[in-house]
């Protein structure tokens, strides 16, 4: 059984010819909202980022993976772990499914089973975190259903174009070692 294959997805390693979606979805205004992201990013540096991704996780403390649709071998979206801290054994989780039509057809849903399946069995993590805006509620359902629970609120977090939003930490610890 391949850890990173479920029936409709498949997470895989960055490649070199991912540069151009990489760059739409890391320059699509829409998508910084979720990816704290505020100012874009260039091709040159999305490929010193994909070559960055053959180095090993330990060295980079992260790791991006495409979400591929496995009926069509298209992407349609990234899953990341980040801030991976070997010591505490613990790592941050973040899910891009890109575009509307691909959205709440379960890919999102099989990725992050998969990804916590390899953060757990493989990497040995004893928890994974994510942060999310309080009215990201597609997200906070997706995470809550796969057992991550709220563990705090910040307050006013992060700054939007008309105000500020709240944003819930939530955390998962291993069940396999509980």
């Amino acid at each position: 059984m391949d850890l990173l294959q479920s029936e409709r997805v498949k997470l895989r390693a960055l490649e070199p010819e991912d540069i151009d979606i990489l760059y739409k979805w890391e320059n699509d205004t829409d998508v910084w909202r979720v990816s704290n992201t505020i100012a874009p990013f260039s091709k040159y540096m999305l490929k010193r980022f994909i070559e960055d991704q053959r180095r090993d996780i330990y060295e980079t403390r992260q790791l991006r993976l495409i979400v591929e649709s496995k009926a069509d071998g298209r992407p349609v979206g990234a899953i990341d772990l980040f801030d991976l801290d070997p010591y505490n054994a613990r790592a941050g989780v973040g899910i891009l499914i890109y575009r509307t039509r691909d959205q709440q057809k379960g890919y999102a849903s099989e990725a992050l089973s998969l990804l916590i399946r390899y953060g757990f069995q493989v990497l040995q993590l004893n928890q994974l975190y994510c942060n999310i805006a309080s009215n990201n509620l597609r997200s906070l359902s997706l995470f809550k259903s796969k057992g991550f629970s709220i563990i705090g609120l910040k307050r006013e977090w992060t700054r939007t174009t008309a105000d500020w939003q709240d944003e819930y930490m939530l955390q998962l610890l291993n069940p396999i070692k509980r």
